[in-house]
């Protein structure tokens, strides 16, 4: 039986653009449009030409997507202007892009409060701006802002809105829960209303997550008969987000009730890099990785005590819904202080470490790991931390170098602007192959001025390093008082993109950082097969 069509239109350049603290340059923008059309996706909305210069200028030139509709977003006419004579709709058509996306309110309430206009203009607005860009040869869709909140106060009005767009010419028809409020059953029985009107092959659902149930809205949608579904990579947008397209695009996939029926743009092979383009959106936005998130996240296939892992080992569907090679991700067993021997040696056969299973220094790993973790260390956390533990436990761990001594000041002066500033400054006294080298260094906190300095000399090593950055630092303080311990740990990048996160423990914060540090530029060393 042949599966219907089911359609991907993104918007994380510009719904999910208003996600606070997002500020999208140039080139992100021209990058994220780019992994969008090479994960398959059918639509990328590129933003909102004329509301400001970033925009304007990115629909100022030709995209040259190899496969998807690049689309440009604006309001219908404005009530009392012709559509031949409205700034917001000259941009539209002069923007360079084969989509228009026009938003057109559909609730009575809107029209009367925000619009200040009657429902008869507002109907003539989505009519007159579909009819231009369609004599204009784009493909034309129409958001439905505030459409289930606009039904449930008058269906007639709401579906007139939808119907002027789809008579008028419009391609997608997409309902819009702007407000983020609508349950998910409420969504299905009125779209079931709606296609009743308008042929499902025409209609789009768009959810924001206000209620945490973007995911499950728009999959009711489908169920009633929408055929395109709105969302953003990770579930950026304003509020609490949109619809997650990362969290949508493997369940259309892989569960039975949906890749039964629908076929989607994004191949088998497209989607095994989903982790990593939901990374590298991740990336360009400097933030770390939700390591909960569902398919993609670091911990969205592992397991911590030791019955699960002892299952797991034997038949992985025994605690997975789904093998997390489909998605490019990695299945990954806790070594925790709940840990027995199966989590050991999962966790030992993901890793270089050669080890027997019957040798009894596993069982010294597992009682020192769980001593440290009594004293405040995670492991389960730090995975590059633990193969260290674990390789000077059952082998040895090269001494690449020695830290002799390290001494970190923080001082408040004025700088030559009169302005006063704290500045940090770390000495670093190592020995390298019988050679003590001293390297100093500046930042702008005790923890980057020591990172600095650390790796600014090591002598035979520093190639290796090189390209070794510190992307994330996270502080803990594990009991109360002056006399708290704290847990430091630290995400670390290299040049082929990989991370890995060590630990540090101690009731000093520089200490712990310190150790953090230590473990990440030794992990670096003995993954890169550097010569002890």
């Amino acid at each position: 039986m042949s599966r219907e069509r089911l359609y991907l239109y993104d918007t994380t350049l510009r719904d999910g653009a208003q996600t606070n603290g997002v500020d999208f340059t140039l080139h992100d923008k021209r990058l994220i449009a780019g992994l969008l059309d090479d994960l398959g996706i059918d639509y990328v909305e590129g933003g909102y030409p004329g509301a400001n210069p970033l925009d304007t200028e990115f629909f100022a030139t030709e995209q040259k997507l190899e496969r998807a509709t690049f689309a440009a977003f604006g309001m219908t006419r404005r009530p009392g202007r012709s559509a031949s004579n409205d700034p917001g709709v000259a941009l539209l058509l002069d923007a360079k892009a084969d989509a228009i996306c026009y938003v057109a309110k559909s609730s009575e309430y809107q029209v009367r409060v925000a619009l200040e206009t009657t429902n008869e203009e507002n109907i003539a607005s989505i009519r007159d701006s579909v009819a231009i860009a369609k004599d204009r040869s784009r493909e034309v869709l129409v958001d439905c802002e505030h459409f289930f909140d606009g039904y449930k106060e008058n269906p007639a009005f709401a579906l007139d809105c939808a119907k002027a767009a789809y008579e008028s010419g419009a391609r997608w028809v997409v309902l819009c829960d702007t407000n983020g409020g609508t349950m998910p059953d409420e969504v299905e029985a009125i779209v079931g209303e709606v296609v009743k009107h308008i042929p499902g092959s025409h209609v789009g659902i768009h959810a924001h997550n206000d209620t945490e149930q973007a995911v499950a809205v728009s999959f009711a949608a489908v169920r009633a008969g929408a055929r395109q579904i709105q969302g953003t990579l990770n579930g950026l947008g304003e509020r609490c987000g949109n619809a997650n397209l990362v969290s949508m695009i493997p369940t259309l996939k892989l569960k039975k009730e949906f890749a039964d029926r629908f076929e989607i743009g994004v191949s088998d092979d497209k989607l095994a890099t989903l982790v990593q383009v939901s990374r590298a959106l991740d990336n360009i936005l400097d933030r770390a990785p939700n390591p909960h998130a569902p398919y993609v996240g670091g911990s969205a296939f592992v397991t911590k005590t030791g019955i699960h892992a002892s299952a797991v080992m034997k038949d992985p569907h025994t605690y997975e819904h789904v093998t997390p090679e489909s998605v490019g991700n990695h299945r990954k067993v806790l070594v925790s202080d709940q840990a027995g021997r199966s989590n050991v040696v999962a966790e030992l056969s993901r890793t270089t470490i050669e080890f027997d299973r019957n040798d009894p220094k596993l069982g010294r790993l597992i009682e020192k790991m769980k001593e440290r973790e009594a004293a405040g260390y995670a492991y389960e956390s730090a995975n590059a931390s633990f193969d260290l533990l674990a390789r000077g436990t059952l082998g040895k761990v090269p001494e690449f170098f020695r830290v002799e001594q390290f001494d970190v000041n923080v001082e408040q002066r004025y700088n030559s602007h009169g302005e006063r500033v704290t500045v940090a400054m770390a000495v670093v006294k190592v020995e390298v192959d019988g050679e003590t080298l001293i390297s100093a260094a500046e930042g702008n906190g005790p923890v980057n001025a020591l990172d600095v300095a650390l790796r600014k000399d090591l002598g035979k090593y520093q190639k290796y390093i090189e390209n070794l950055k510190l992307i994330d630092y996270r502080v803990r303080i594990l009991n109360g008082g002056t006399e708290a311990v704290t847990r430091v740990l630290i995400e670390s990048e290299d040049e082929l993109g990989e991370r890995w996160t060590t630990i540090g423990v101690s009731p000093n914060i520089i200490d712990a950082s310190f150790q953090a540090l230590m473990d990440s530029v030794v992990y670096k060393l003995v993954k890169s097969n550097a010569p002890a």
